[in-house]
């Protein structure tokens, strides 16, 4: 009986479907095992977008969107690069996976060449098997981790590129996949949304801060606090507007070619406090001169020009005019310490408005102080004139009344007391006069009198007592700088000299200023001038009267102890 046709072939069609079958099996599972990856990746991803959404801190957002990054295509390093203003270098640089020492080791971030320096010309998604093979490779400094795979792609802010995303090595040696790069872009167009969010809260923040700011400087000058307790406020509030490590006020001066700093806040800021800084040929001067702010990514060079010490480490500096044209009165300057970020437009526009305000604020209490001065001196005024038409005359009359008195008086020891009567009247006389051009003078603080006074209590602190002062004639108005400055000096060192040598136990000064002079004596009751001692001090007193026209000398006094005189001419004598 012959076989039926085909019956051996009837198997292998059985398991030919069979096998196809478990290709399409083994086909459905892999395409279930990639839809898996896809959604476990979307949901990551979608993870990732929600977490830097909910950050409004711009440095929280910033290190969320790298770390973020990295763990969504596995890459061991990361980086963001943010570029300045200017749009060619980058100033700052977030990294994750390089610790501390590494990065201290390595030194400076990148500044934006090389690799990194192509995508901030050409801001488009980058995709490198290896690093090293790229024309546009600088190589990696000393002690730098070794990199190979690498895929960076540009952050957009609305129509700018804010910065840089850049991985490297990706996990298990392999390259980073065209799937990598959709997902960092995504993740990229997420984070420029975040960024804008976080930089718009930011700027409020530094608004209300602003007007805080500018509303207590105002209060404080306005309700009498002050000048330099305010002053000292702007520095501070300068500093927290801008975020930076240090601010500085300088004011110019009244020889209006130096600033003096009159305030600092935060790093090393009392090695700046009363620093004097030339106007001409440098920063300060520029900015005062011209109204215009200066905004510089390194301002050691500027340091160095105004002389700042150099324990006070200077990087990025913005320099903002204290007031324009006639109102100006100096500048503002903000400092971050080397390495630090640049100050961005949007804070120069906040610090410009606030400076100009404090400004105002400052001259508007300047013209209330010169309005309550002018009001004392118009009471001291008065005050004066009745002292000089009633009082004095009056003294004037019983010491003539007196005089005549003597005349007829027959007893010798009347005589004597009614003379010693018509002397203390004198002498009271010459105190009121004294006091009515104390009067008729300027606020004392500003007066050479004022100065005189001052020494005189300074010294008192070494003598141990305080010595007698009398001041006769017009002090503060016939008197020019350079002869107060000379007068000064010459008091301050023979009070001086009577604390460390004279060993007295009092001592009387004397100025008197007649209609074509000007005399200091200054007595003491101590053990007077020796032999053959050190005579360095008189010799300088001596060349200060002869470099005015004028004469010095030293006498022993009657009871004791030394007189020094020391004359020179008044300027219009």
């Amino acid at each position: 009986m012959a076989p039926v046709s085909g019956f051996g072939e009837e198997p292998a069609r059985m398991i030919l479907p069979q096998l196809q079958l478990d290709d399409l099996l083994t086909e459905l599972q892999a395409r279930l095992e990639t839809a898996r990856a896809t959604r476990d990746r979307v949901h990551a991803l979608l993870e990732a977008v929600v977490s830097i959404g909910g950050e409004l801190d711009l440095a929280s957002v910033l290190r969320r969107i790298i770390e973020s990054a990295t763990t969504l295509v596995d890459a061991r390093y990361g980086a963001l690069g943010v570029i300045g203003e200017e749009g060619e270098h980058l100033v700052e640089f977030i990294t994750v996976g390089v610790g501390e020492d590494e990065i201290e080791a390595i030194g400076h971030w990148p500044h934006g060449h090389g690799i990194l320096g192509l995508l901030i010309k050409e801001p488009r998604p980058l995709r490198l098997p290896d690093l090293a093979d790229h024309p546009e490779s600088y190589g990696f400094p000393a002690n730098h981790p070794p990199m190979r795979s690498f895929l960076g792609v540009p952050i957009r802010v609305r129509d700018e590129v804010f910065g840089n995303l850049y991985l490297t090595e990706k996990a298990g040696g392999g390259e980073f996949e065209e799937e990598d790069q959709v997902v960092v872009s995504a993740l990229a167009t997420a984070a420029g949304v975040a960024i804008e969010n976080a930089r718009l809260y930011e700027e409020t923040r530094r608004r209300q801060r602003w007007l805080e700011a500018s509303a207590e400087i105002s209060t404080a000058l306005l309700s009498g606090t002050d000048p330099h307790e305010v002053t000292a406020l702007v520095a501070v509030r300068a500093r927290e507007i801008a975020d930076a490590d240090l601010a500085a006020v300088a004011v110019v001066g009244g020889d209006g070619r130096t600033f003096t700093v009159q305030a600092a806040d935060g790093m090393n800021a009392e090695a700046l406090r009363d620093l004097r800084i030339p106007l001409d040929h440098s920063v300060a001067g520029k900015v005062f001169t011209e109204g215009v702010a200066l905004r510089v990514a390194d301002g050691q060079e500027a340091a160095r020009e105004a002389g700042v010490p150099t324990q006070v480490e200077v990087g990025p500096m913005l320099v903002v005019p204290l007031g324009v044209g006639s109102a100006a009165r100096g500048m503002i300057s903000v400092v971050n310490a080397p390495g630090g970020a640049v100050f961005s437009e949007g804070t120069q526009r906040l610090l410009e408005p606030f400076a100009a305000q404090a400004a105002v604020a400052l001259e508007l209490a300047a013209s209330r102080r010169d309005t309550e001065r002018l009001l004392l001196l118009e009471d001291r005024d008065r005050i004066a004139k009745d002292l000089h038409d009633t009082v004095i005359q009056r003294l004037f009359a019983t010491a003539m009344t007196l005089m005549s008195a003597i005349k007829i008086t027959q007893k010798p020891e009347v005589a004597t007391r009614v003379q010693r009567a018509v002397d203390d009247l004198d002498d009271t006389i010459r105190q009121i006069r004294s006091s009515i051009f104390a009067l008729q003078a300027a606020a004392e603080e500003e007066s050479l009198r004022g100065r005189v006074h001052e020494l005189v209590d300074t010294a008192a602190r070494n003598l141990g007592f305080a010595p007698t002062v009398r001041l006769d004639g017009l002090l503060d108005t016939a008197v020019d700088d350079q002869t107060g400055e000379h007068l000064l000096a010459v008091l301050q060192e023979s009070l001086s000299n009577v604390a460390r040598h004279a060993r007295a136990s009092e001592a009387i000064v004397v100025i008197d200023v007649g209609d074509h002079d000007l005399t200091l004596r200054v007595e003491d009751d101590g053990v007077g001038i020796p032999e053959g001692g050190r005579r360095s001090g008189l010799r300088n007193m001596e060349e200060r009267a002869k470099g005015l026209g004028g004469s010095f000398s030293t006498r022993p006094r009657l009871d004791g102890g030394t007189t020094l005189v020391w004359c020179v001419p008044l300027a219009d004598g």
